[in-house]
């Protein structure tokens, strides 16, 4: 068996170009993190679109992991409608972050 060693974002490793594989690891992660405010404050649906100031079918759409339905500007303001600081931090391409 073949194995290959990940580049550290799965969207770079099923063939996307860098710029979308970026793109699309951040905005993952920021609706991953939507995903976890929501449960860990055990709201429904409805409930967690009314604190997004979203639709109840929009919260579903992210919670099913529909990425493409969302952009990054998109998914921060929903952050920042539920309370949440949003910092970006930057590397250089090709550079690992260490783990703190």
């Amino acid at each position: 068996m073949k194995v290959e060693c990940s580049s550290g974002n799965v969207f770079r490793d099923l063939g996307f170009g860098p710029k979308e594989a970026a793109s699309l690891r951040l905005r993952a992660d920021l609706m991953i993190e939507i995903e976890r405010l929501i449960k860990a404050r055990k709201l429904t649906q409805a409930s967690a679109a009314k604190l997004l100031r979203v639709t109840q079918p929009r919260v579903s759409d992210l919670v099913r992991g529909k990425i493409d339905l969302f952009s990054i500007d998109t998914l921060v303001e929903m952050l920042a409608r539920a309370g949440v600081h949003v910092e970006l931090h930057l590397a250089q391409a090709g550079r690992r972050r260490r783990a703190a």
